[in-house]
């Protein structure tokens, strides 16, 4: 599978995720996932390294992850994302109109705080596109915080029941469209981008 790469040097890579594709094994311990294609990528060419993933997005999730070339970097990382030292941005269509251009949601998430900040940049038909920051990193805490204002992601079939909705997509509609972070070895200061992948852009033009 033909993995984009949207940075890499001796220390980082950092990989456009495709939806549908696990980053790490599940519980069924499913071979296919990125973090295997790359390190069995990485095998092939007898690199002398391995990738290890230094955060996670969920299966339906397209865009940025960042992998680490050892063990020491994805520490270093992991600390980065703890201390939320690491900007992220997401691209989400939620189902009908927020009631605020932009706002923050505030909710616990299996009993821990999490906060997400969000903006709304189109509002469509039925739908609006906004772009979502997360400041805390609980698990599927963009889809969980929109399901509980009552404007769940599009295409979303965890937290919400797609028959509710005359807008349906065959995926979620979310992704990881920018992160913003220093180097743990450089320092230089980076911020990548990922663009939406083809099949959001013509969701889009084919529902306005």
């Amino acid at each position: 599978m033909n993995i984009p790469i949207v940075f890499v040097d001796d220390w980082l890579l950092v990989a456009n995720k495709p939806a549908g594709l696990l980053a790490v094994p599940a519980p069924k311990n499913e071979s296919r996932t990125l973090t295997g294609i790359l390190n069995q990528d990485a095998e092939e060419k007898k690199l002398k390294y391995r990738f290890y993933p230094c955060h996670r997005l969920d299966r339906e999730t397209s865009g940025l992850i960042i992998y680490a070339k050892s063990k020491s970097i994805e520490n270093r990382m992991a600390d980065a994302f703890r201390n939320r030292e690491v900007g992220k941005k997401y691209i989400a269509f939620v189902h009908g109109k927020l009631s605020k251009p932009q706002g923050t949601i505030s909710s616990s998430i299996e009993g821990k705080s999490a906060l997400t900040k969000y903006r709304v940049l189109q509002e469509k038909s039925n739908y609006s596109v906004v772009e979502v920051s997360p400041v805390t990193g609980r698990t599927n805490q963009v889809r969980i915080h929109f399901k509980s204002i009552q404007h769940p992601l599009v295409g979303e079939d965890k937290f919400a029941f797609r028959k509710d909705f005359a807008l349906r997509f065959k995926r979620l509609c979310l992704h990881a469209q920018e992160l913003e972070f220093s180097h743990p070895v450089t320092r230089k200061h980076l911020c990548l981008r990922a663009d939406l992948p083809d099949e959001l852009k013509k969701f889009l033009d084919e529902h306005e």
